[in-house]
């Protein structure tokens, strides 16, 4: 998958669950071992990401680690509150 394909894949998980969706933010910072990117939403709509106990930030991981990226590196996201 490409940056632009799991860009698209992450908002529109993300776009959906929060009520600012123009203020959502990704920003991709390359390290040695991963793509990292870095999501930043309105600060009302922390929580709606994260969810209770962080149950809605373990499943959008979930989707977006499964996805094999190009290259040998790993994807990781980062939520910025």
């Amino acid at each position: 998958m490409t940056d632009q394909k799991m860009r698209e894949l992450i908002f529109t998980i993300v776009n959906p669950l929060v009520s600012h969706p123009d203020d959502v933010k990704l920003d991709l910072q390359d390290t040695d071992d991963f793509h990292e990117y870095l999501l930043s939403v309105h600060p009302d709509d922390v929580g709606r990401v994260i969810g209770k106990k962080g149950r809605i930030a373990k499943a959008i991981r979930a989707i977006v680690y499964s996805i094999q990226f190009d290259g040998p590196k790993r994807v990781r996201l980062t939520i910025v509150d």
